[in-house]
Order: C-alpha cells, then structure tokens, then sequence
C-alpha cells in the first residue's frame, strides 16, 4: 500500500521547543544518521546539558546555532511504517511572521507549541490566527516543557481553557491539545507515565491517522498556464500545474479570459501520456482545437467556472519590514501564474491580535493583518480562498525593490450598491464588467512589428496637474517636436475627450475616475499601435493613475507631474474656471472644492512657473532618450 503524504507546519512563540520537537521525531523515527547525532550528543555535553539537545539537528544556518533560535523556515522529511511526512519548522520572533506564512500556506496541518511556564503568549495568538485565516484544516496545540511543571494537569488544563477562549473566534473546526515534552519524549511517539491523566494519543500517533484526503478541492478544476510548448509545428501543449479538480482526455474546456472551447486531446507528462490530470501534477494538455492561449491563462471547465474581477476582498498580512502599505500606490500582484498591477483602495479593518477586534487603519505595518479592498489592471479567475487555497491566495510584489511585501487570501469579488441596482440604460451608468459573450482575440500585427517601421517604441506619457498649471501648452510642444521628428503621436486632452467620448460624465468622484478609465483604455489601445500617447489630464485621483499606468508593462508608462503653485493657476485662470468655482458657481472644482491627490513618485517633477514650456519638452524629451524610447 502506498503511504499518504502529509505537510505540517510548526510555531509557537520563541523558545517554546519547536526545533526540539522535531528534532525528536527525527531521533525516534530513525531519521537521524548516526553521525549527525554523535555530533550533536558531542556539543551538548560541551554545553553542560544533561540531555541531548536534539534541537541542534534543525538550526542550520550559523546564526541560528549561536543564538539558539530559528530564523529561517527548515524542510525536514521523515516517515513511519504508515505516512511520508515534510515539516517545516518556522521561527517564532514576531519579525519572521512572514517566514510562518510562507510555511503554512501549503501546509495540511499545523503544531502550534505554548511552553507550559509561560502559558498562552501574543505569538500563540498571532499563530493560531495565521493558520485559521490560512485555512490549515488541522491543528494540534502542543503544551511543550510539561516536565518544567511537574506534569502538572491543572497548567495544561488552564492553558487549554485560555487558548479554547480564544480560538472560538477563529475559524477551525479540528484542534487537538496534547501535553508533550520535546526534550525528555514525553507523549511525542508514545503514551508518557508521566502524565497517566492524559488519555489521548501521542502526538505521532495524531500525524498518522489525521485524515488529509477530503480537504483537497477535487470538484473544481482549474490549470493555470504556465508556459506554451511548441517543439515544432505539429505540437502545442500547454504545461502547468493542476491547482484542484481533475482533466481527462476527450473532456470539454474552456479557456479564460478568451472565452473559447476546445476539448482535450491528451495528457503529457514525463513519464508519457495519461489518461487522467489531477493535483499536484505537473501536465502538458493538448487540444483538439487551435487556441490562441498563452501564460497567465486559465483552463477550466466549461460548466464549473471560477469569478472573474478586478475588485476583490482579502484578508492581507503585510510582510515588509521596509514600507509600509501605502493606499492607491501600485504593485504588482502575481496570482497563480498571472501578474498585473493592482492597489489597496481601501482597509475596511485592522486585526487585533490579541482580542481578534476590528481596528480603523490607514496603512499597515510588518505583521499586521487586515481585510482590505483592492482593484486590479486586469481581471483575475479565481475562486474564495476557504475553498480553494490555489486560486484563492496572491502575494504583492514593491515593483521598485521586487520584494514580496504582503502575502493575501481572497474573500470574494467586491460587490457595490452599484452593482445590484436598476440603472438607466445611458453609457455613464452601464455596467464596466466584460460580458462573457465577447471574446479577446488580442492585437493583429504586433507592437514590436510596428514600432520597428515607426523608429521608436510606444509609450504612455501622462501629464497630471491643477487646471492651469500648463499641461496642454506644454502637451502641444511637446507633440510637435515629435511629430516633426518623425515620431507616430496622438495627443488625447481632457477637455476634448470630454466633448465625445466622455460627454455623458459630470464631476463626481465617480464620475471623474469613469473619465480617466475610459482615457486610459484609449491611450492603450495608442501604445498598441507603437504610438508615443501624450495624454494631459487633471487626474486628481492616484488610484486612477495607477489603473492607467497598469495598462502597459513596465518602463513604457511616464507620468508627468505638471507642479504650479495653486495661487499662478488662479491668476492664469485662462478659462476664467477658478473665478467660477471660487464665486460658488462651479461645485467640485479640483484645487478649490475637490482634493488633488500630488504624484509621490512620478518619472519626473516640471515646474511651469520656474521654466519654461521649450525647457520642459526638452527634458520630457531627454527622458524618452534615456529610457532607450527614442533612439
């Protein structure tokens, strides 16, 4: 009979005896070569320890040894007669919060360890947040140090009623506490005299028989495109890993976002052809169809689809010791085998910890939790974390330092009073959301194609400031220069816009970011075709400048901010537009009566009341030519 797999994730609070615990498991499931524990008996015994410090066989790295901590997540593999089982043993300072995240998310089980002296401590509840907000199905609570009390039933009694207090909050439906002590062995794989009031199983005998199979998500299939495979012209496969469900040969699929149907027509794997796909393999799918699908695609099936949308709820746990999470600042989101732009538009609440009470907050720091509200350049597929961890989880990305800075579980796509109400069939108030009827095709001839025959590449240059501060004067110099230069331009203006296009929106908030997404969306489809978009538009709001700049990749976006103190826009006045907000006769005027949200990091800061306009085109131009834009 072939034995189960089982991933299980340790923690606890600092020096609560995790790397003792699965030190002792190694030891008595004979994972430990007979080297590596004479080494090990030899620097305890130069430590003065009576016991063997079986720890010493977790703390790899030097610091950990000298410090006798864990820093870093360690990957232990050992096995009985019944299971194969990974373990990974995370550090318990609050700094490396983050490391636990990284080993619990794919973790089927977790051991949280509480020292007996010490009781129930913030990391205890930190942890057991983690793991529920994680959907770790199981969990065992560990009272480790029992010989440090005497085997004392009433601590272990009292620390269960503490950490039953708290974990009723949480969602987990299977906790099991064992009394343990690491370093003597005490009910780690057999029953402890120790403590004969204990009538449970040992802990080993817990990981054996802990049922795993039914939390795996074999109803709903989804396979994110990795990478396309095309050997030669009578092969394409599409390779990837199956996340949940299963795939069979002959089996009807759809592909998202395109939307197109095909069926399968094998199943590749290394090993050869097989007749069935399920979790976690890594398969190549043929189709019997051409499909024009490409990585950050996903296949699934036709009659089980996942939500698509580029607004969504999740809990997020902020990772960066270095910045803080800043609202409407963009990132990049990566999310199964997809990656886009996205920004936090809203923390609905902070976690408390301890008390798992909802907190007001404007930004989180390193550990923080907290439900949060986001958009994203271009919609994902995915489904609730709670049941699907694969295509319920992403991680954010600082686009500047490429650091992963907060690892998130979708709750559900947001969904506003907007979105259920009756609205009048005019084009401001019709939905944003593709109809599943409409299909991407993608671009005919290619960007690189056409930016080969126009001599420069495509790029966005969007100039953001106060009404007045010279973004249209400096616009039209701009696209002069080029067009003379021979360069391919469009030159898209707000208030042009606004006679067309956009004649059907007013000056709300909303309306205001409907403008600049509709903008946005033109400009793109510019860059496309290899122009140079020059577009100048007030923009007050830094999460619609965001959006827009997510639209295209990286390096190809340049927002410029057009600075001029608001008293010089007031005297220029050149559509006499301040005079008529300042008497009242204009509501919601950006400057007066409507915020004007400044760019904190724009590719580059003009000041039209210090140069002038034939000074700033030489430095926009400057710019495209250090960018390797313009040749």
């Amino acid at each position: 009979m072939e034995k189960t797999l089982l991933r299980l994730v340790t923690t606890g609070s600092v020096d609560d005896g995790k790397s003792t615990l699965i030190g002792r498991l190694l030891y008595e499931t004979k994972a430990v070569y007979e080297d590596q524990l004479a080494a090990v008996e030899r620097t305890s015994k130069k430590k003065g320890q009576d016991d063997v410090d079986l720890s010493l066989l977790l703390d790899g790295l030097s610091a950990e040894r000298e410090q006798g901590i864990t820093i870093d997540v360690a990957y232990r593999y050992f096995e009985t007669a019944t299971r194969k089982f990974i373990i990974a043993d995370c550090p318990g300072h609050e700094q490396y919060t983050r490391n636990m995240v990284t080993g619990a998310s794919t973790a089927e089980l977790a051991i949280i360890l509480i020292d007996a002296r010490n009781g129930v401590m913030t990391q205890s509840r930190r942890h057991g947040l983690l793991v529920s907000l994680l959907q770790v199905p199981h969990l065992v609570v560990a009272v480790n140090k029992m010989d440090a009390v005497g085997y004392s039933q009433a601590v272990f009694d009292d620390i269960v009623a503490t950490y039953e207090a708290f974990s009723d909050k949480l969602d987990i439906h299977d906790i099991t506490y064992i009394p343990v002590s690491a370093l003597k062995g005490d009910n780690v794989t057999e029953k402890s005299a120790n403590m004969s009031w204990y009538d449970g199983a040992p802990l080993l005998h817990h990981l054996e028989h802990a049922h795993v199979s039914q939390d795996r998500n074999l109803i709903d299939t989804r396979f994110p495109v990795q990478y396309v495979i095309r050997p030669h012209q009578d092969f394409r496969g599409f390779a990837g890993r199956m996340i949940s469900g299963t795939f069979r040969p002959g089996e009807e699929i759809v592909a998202l976002p395109s939307g197109r149907t095909s069926h399968i027509k094998s199943i590749v794997t290394y090993d050869g052809d097989v007749q069935e796909a399920f979790p976690p393999q890594s398969v190549t799918l043929t189709l019997t169809d051409e499909v024009d699908i490409s990585r950050g695609d996903m296949i699934v099936r036709k009659n089980n689809l996942p939500q698509v949308s580029n607004h969504i709820s999740a809990t997020l746990c902020w990772m960066s010791e270095r910045d803080p999470l800043s609202l409407n600042t963009s990132y990049y989101l990566k999310h199964t085998t997809r990656t886009v732009r996205a920004f936090v538009n809203r923390i609905v609440y902070k976690i408390d910890v301890n008390t798992l009470h909802r907190e007001q907050a404007d930004t989180l720091h390193l550990n923080e939790i907290a439900r949060i509200e986001m958009k994203t350049s271009l919609p994902l597929f995915f489904d609730a974390y709670k049941t699907n961890r694969g295509t319920g989880s992403f991680i954010l990305i600082d686009p500047v330092t490429q650091n992963t800075v907060a690892a998130g579980m979708i709750r559900d796509a947001v969904r506003t009073l907007d979105d259920v109400m009756e609205k009048p069939e005019t084009q401001a108030e019709m939905p944003q959301k593709t109809s599943p009827n409409t299909i991407w095709t993608g671009w005919n001839i290619p960007r690189e194609q056409r930016e080969a025959r126009h001599g420069h590449q495509g790029a966005i240059l969007w100039l953001t400031g106060l009404s007045g501060s010279g973004k249209s004067t400096v616009a039209k110099r701009l696209e002069k220069q080029l067009f003379d230069s021979g360069c391919q331009t469009m030159l898209l203006d707000g208030d042009l816009l606004r006679h067309g296009l956009n004649g059907d929106l007013g000056f709300s908030d909303r309306d205001r970011s409907e403008n600049i997404r509709r903008a946005a969306e033109v400009a793109r489809l510019f860059f496309e075709a290899g122009h140079l978009v020059i577009c100048t538009f007030i923009s007050p709001f830094a999460k619609d400048r965001a959006f827009a700049r997510g639209l295209v990749e990286d390096g190809r976006f340049f927002e410029v901010f057009v600075k001029c103190d608001l008293d010089v826009c007031k005297r220029r006045d050149p559509n006499g537009l301040y005079k008529k907000a300042l008497s009242g006769e204009i509501k919601e005027f950006t400057g007066i009566s409507s915020p004007y949200e400044a760019p904190e990091t724009p590719e580059l800061v003009v000041e039209t009341d210090l140069q002038s306009a034939d000074d700033i085109v030489e430095r926009i131009v400057a710019l495209l030519r250090e960018q390797k834009i313009l040749s």
